[in-house]
């Protein structure tokens, strides 16, 4: 029986092509569609619209009317799923892996034609190439990525709710100032581990996306430390302490490194690694209630930045163990490069063995520099077990731990 539609009196400008176009999606291609119309220049209309659709149209008087038969084009290759576009789709292609049985398979390499599509859609002939750096697999991968953004969606805080700005506390002048002096070096640490993923988000193609969600929500993250620490070194009136040229020469380097996964080895593996040992320290020694509460948020953060360099180094070492070798000599470049500075900024070390101290008596003081020097062995035997787990042996990975820039991060 032959397929029949009867616009009657609606116009094409009216949307009478959507009732066309679903008739001609129930047909197999190749199929003929009869078309009826009595609007006002129906048939022109039909004409146009189906050489832009690119479906063959004839007319035919019979009795007292004009008649359109119309017959589907073929969806053409590399379009599947588009019944009923026909030939507007030729030289069309699909976004994503080309076995249709995987219907959000990652590609090898992302195709510049993709664009900005969405991954598994159909990009029209003719959409414009975008040429994103970052365009291969195992140069961004990492399996945990969409657990791990989950994780941060579900965990985000907001700085006004979750912290008690008012909590009422004052701490002798001393204290304060070492405060101030170790949120306003933390302060520089989160810019440049909000800067890092920033540069490489904008060089990520989207087919990736997992990936780009997680260093959007990594560059929120910083974001907030960094107005939460802010906050804090304000909170009683004072302004930020020093910043030393040994400092921002460290972190200088991790904006340098131009490779993905080298800098997120680099930011995330070894310094935010090491952070997190950091951030605990300060939630354990914090002497107000309002820097343990940053401190602990902060921290529970940094530990997911870490989980996702670590899944990415992982699957990339699991694709080219060879690429070990270039880690550890990102390690060596850096140690070299850093060698004539003067490392972690004195006021800070001095700083931190004041807060665990808790005082300036000779016995308060010397506790404190043995708790420090705890926190060092801390760092540096949980990066060495970081690098173990990406298949350093023992020895190697504690010698890279001991490169490790002085100035943590």
């Amino acid at each position: 029986m032959q397929a029949t539609i009867d616009i009657e009196q609606l116009g094409f400008d009216a949307g009478a092509h959507v009732l066309v176009k679903h008739a001609l999606a129930a047909l197999a291609p190749g199929d003929a569609l009869l078309v009826r119309g009595r609007a006002p220049d129906w048939q022109g209309q039909l004409a146009a619209w189906c050489r832009a659709q690119g479906h063959d149209c004839a007319f035919a008087r019979r009795g007292e009317e004009d008649v359109a038969t119309l017959r589907r084009r073929a969806d053409p290759a590399g379009a599947a799923g588009q019944s009923g576009a026909g030939g507007r789709w030729r030289g069309a292609l699909r976004t994503g892996h080309a076995d249709p049985a995987l219907p959000d398979a990652l590609a090898e390499r992302a195709d510049p034609r993709w664009g900005l599509a969405a991954r598994g859609a159909t990009v029209e002939a003719g959409s414009p190439a975008i040429a994103f750096r970052l365009d291969r697999r195992d140069e961004v991968w990492g399996e945990r990525a969409a657990d791990l953004y989950a994780q941060a969606a579900a965990a985000q805080w907001d700085p006004q709710t979750a912290i008690d700005w008012a909590a009422p506390f004052e701490l002798p002048d001393i204290v304060e100032d070492a405060v101030v002096q170790v949120l306003t070096y933390m302060i520089e640490n989160e810019v440049a581990a909000l800067v890092v993923p920033a540069r490489f988000l904008g060089q990520l193609h989207p087919h990736y996306r997992e990936v780009q969600a997680v260093l959007a929500i990594q560059v929120a993250d910083e974001a907030r430390h960094i107005d939460v620490f802010t906050r804090r070194v304000r909170l009683k009136g004072r302004e930020p302490g020093l910043s030393t040229a040994g400092g921002q020469a460290s972190l200088k380097t991790l904006l340098d490194e131009p490779d993905f996964s080298v800098a997120e080895f680099l930011l995330s593996v070894l310094g935010e690694g090491t952070f997190v040992s950091l951030l605990h320290f300060l939630h354990e020694h914090a002497p107000d209630p309002v820097t343990r509460q940053i401190a602990r948020l902060a921290a529970r953060d940094e530990a997911r930045h870490v989980a996702f360099g670590m899944t990415h180094l992982a699957a990339r070492l699991a694709d080219d163990p060879g690429f070990r070798a270039r880690l550890a000599n990102a390690v060596q470049s850096r140690n070299d490069a850093l060698s004539a500075t003067s490392g972690l900024n004195e006021e800070v070390f001095d700083a931190l063995i004041l807060l665990a101290a808790g005082g300036l008596t000779v016995e308060a003081v010397a506790a404190g520099y043995v708790k420090v020097q705890q926190l060092m062995r801390d760092m540096a035997e949980g990066r060495q077990a970081r690098l173990e787990r990406l298949g350093f042996d023992t020895d190697a990975a504690r010698h890279l731990s001991s490169l490790h820039t002085r100035n943590f991060m």
